[in-house]
Order: structure tokens, then C-alpha cells, then sequence
């Protein structure tokens, strides 16, 4: 097909230049089609505001990956759910109080079949395929980041918080999170620059910067080592002396950050999680005006394996101040899993 000259004048170079590379990021031959010929000024009859329209719908490059990862996810919380009303094969990773089931491996797979059948050039870092061996390496490039059960010992129990969580990142930043709380049938979503919702229905934080007024979130469990242990009760005693109106534990990363992000918590803290826990709550917290930040106050690093959540700067950094931290290693580091 010959382009005339004329034609390209319709558009700026470096957004052509930028249109161009959206079209390579699509595995659907029409849409880089039509991403194209809008490069191009194809459609040159539509008036100018229509024609931006339809570019920034197509520069939203994202947004189908988005769409169909929803998708991926309702057919992963289906299986979920269906799994708690049978009886539940358990088996142990790398301690008794490290579970898997076969229904963890079963989401996890379909997920990533969903999703590659569709994006075959995209990366994939799964819980279940880290466990397997895979490598855990976050680059560049489109990565979908999974957690097929987060809250396996939930679920083995049928304790109600139980959540699929899926994070995708860009260039190492966080483009989208789905979180499903299967039992509760709560969809949580969140697109960078759009918001965070839960069924749909949009979401906020708090917003409370008084931590004696807080009700924080953690996790505990039995640690390997046993001065890390005492570090993670420790933290719990510092918290709960600031004082704060409660801790709780409720089992699962994912959910926790959907907790802070809808309100009903106002703070979230945790070291040793990974980045399959982190990932789609990410995304959720700060599009529903939270912060997030490293367990020390810093920036937050999505393959540090330690967070702070919270409803305001002023309630992370509190709780930043009052922790003592220990060495957890990182995903991305030589033989971390």
C-alpha cells in the first residue's frame, strides 16, 4: 500500500513514532492494523477531534490487555470457588506452614495459558512456576505478575479471605492490578491515571493521618529463623503500643491492600511477602489515593519483599519509625525461592 506524502502531515512524527511501537505490542493483527492506519491519517476524513478520540483509545495500549485479564481472572475465581466445596488435596512447599494445592497449580496454568495464548511475546512470573523453577526476574518489558491463591492456608481452611491477584507491569512500574476475594465476590481493579474500584464502584482510602486512630494490618507466621520471628512479634508489641486501634492478621497480602484501599483499613505492613503478593494490591493502593512505601519509609521496590501500605505519608511513616527490619532477601536475587 502507497502513503502519499500528504497524509502525514495529519499527525506528529514522535506520536506516529509512539503509535507505531503500540502496534507492535499487539499479538491481534487488526488491532495493529488500525493503530497503524491512524498513524498513517487513514482515517483523514474524521474531523480532528474524532481523530484524537480514536488515537488516545489506541494509545491506551493497554487497556485490552486489561480487559481480557478480567476476563482470565473471573474463569480463575471461578475454579476457586468451586474447589472450596470439595474436599481439598494439600501438599507442603518449603515448610508445614508452606502450602500449596493442586488448585493453585490448576489457576496458575489456566491463567497463563489464558494470557499467552492471547500475548505470546509477554513475560510471566507466577508463584507456583518460581516454586517450580522458574526464574523470578521482573524486566522491562510486559510482565504479568501472579499470585493464583493468595491466602493458600485460607482456602485449605476455607477461612473467607482467599484472592487471585495479578499485576502487570511495564518498563518495572505497575500498569494495572485485578485482586478477586473469591468467597466475598469482590473484584477489585485499579488502571495508573484511572482509579481503583471494587465491583465496579469506586474506591478511596481513609485518608486518616492520626495513627493512634488507625487500625493496621499485618501478617505472622512461624519464621525459619528464629530471631526473625521474635523481630515480626516485636513489631506487632511496637504497633500496638504507639497505640493503634487494633492489628489484624486477616491471611492474605492481596486482600490486605484491598482492605487499605477501599477504607475499611487504614494501614498495611509486612516483611518476607513477594512480589506475587504485592503486585495487583499495588496498583489498587495508589490509585485509590494511598501511599506506598518501602518497609524503611523509602521508595517501594516491587522485588524487595517488604511493604508499607497506608491511608496517608504521615501513618506510613509512623509505622516505618516504630520497625525494627530483617534481612528477607529479594525475588530477583540468585536462588531466592
Amino acid at each position: 500500500m502507497s502513503i502519499g506524502h500528504q497524509t502525514l502531515h495529519l499527525i506528529d512524527p514522535f506520536l506516529f513514532i509512539r503509535l507505531l511501537y503500540i502496534a507492535g505490542q499487539y499479538d491481534n493483527t487488526s488491532n495493529a492494523v488500525v493503530c497503524v492506519f491512524i498513524a498513517v491519517g487513514v482515517i483523514k476524513n474524521s474531523s480532528s477531534r474524532a481523530q484524537q478520540t480514536l488515537i488516545n483509545d489506541m494509545t491506551d495500549s493497554w487497556q485490552e490487555c486489561m480487559n481480557h485479564c478480567v476476563d482470565v481472572t473471573k474463569q480463575a475465581g471461578k475454579i476457586v470457588r468451586e474447589a472450596l466445596e470439595k474436599d481439598i488435596a494439600v501438599m507442603e512447599k518449603s515448610s508445614p506452614t508452606d502450602l500449596v494445592t493442586e488448585t493453585d497449580q490448576r489457576v496458575e496454568k489456566l491463567i497463563i495459558s489464558a494470557i499467552r495464548e492471547k500475548y505470546p511475546t509477554h513475560c510471566f512470573i507466577g508463584e507456583e512456576s518460581v516454586a517450580a523453577g522458574a526464574p523470578s526476574v521482573l524486566s522491562d518489558g510486559p510482565t504479568w505478575i501472579i499470585d493464583p491463591i493468595d491466602g493458600t492456608t485460607n482456602f485449605v481452611h476455607r477461612f473467607p479471605f482467599v484472592s487471585v491477584s495479578i499485576g502487570f507491569t511495564v518498563n518495572k512500574e505497575v500498569e494495572f492490578g485485578i485482586v478477586y476475594s473469591c468467597m466475598e465476590d469482590k473484584m477489585y481493579t485499579a488502571r495508573r491515571g484511572k482509579g481503583a474500584f471494587c465491583n465496579g464502584l469506586p474506591i478511596k482510602v481513609s485518608g486518616q493521618e492520626d495513627i493512634t486512630k488507625s487500625l493496621v494490618l499485618t501478617e505472622m507466621g512461624l519464621k525459619k529463623d528464629p530471631e526473625h520471628f521474635k523481630t515480626v512479634m516485636d513489631n506487632i508489641q511496637k504497633i500496638l503500643n504507639v497505640p493503634v486501634h487494633g492489628v489484624r492478621c486477616p491471611g492474605s497480602a492481596a486482600v490486605n491492600m484491598c482492605l487499605v484501599a477501599c477504607g475499611a483499613a487504614d494501614a498495611y505492613y509486612h516483611q518476607g511477602i513477594y512480589c506475587w503478593d504485592m503486585a495487583g494490591g499495588a496498583a489498587l493502593v495508589t490509585e485509590a489515593g494511598g501511599v506506598i512505601v518501602d518497609i524503611t519509609g523509602g521508595p517501594f521496590d516491587l522485588m524487595s519483599r517488604r511493604l508499607i501500605v497506608a491511608s496517608s505519608p504521615r501513618v506510613a511513616q509512623r509505622i516505618a519509625q516504630e520497625l525494627t527490619v530483617f534481612p528477607c532477601g529479594r525475588d530477583d536475587a540468585p536462588c531466592s525461592h
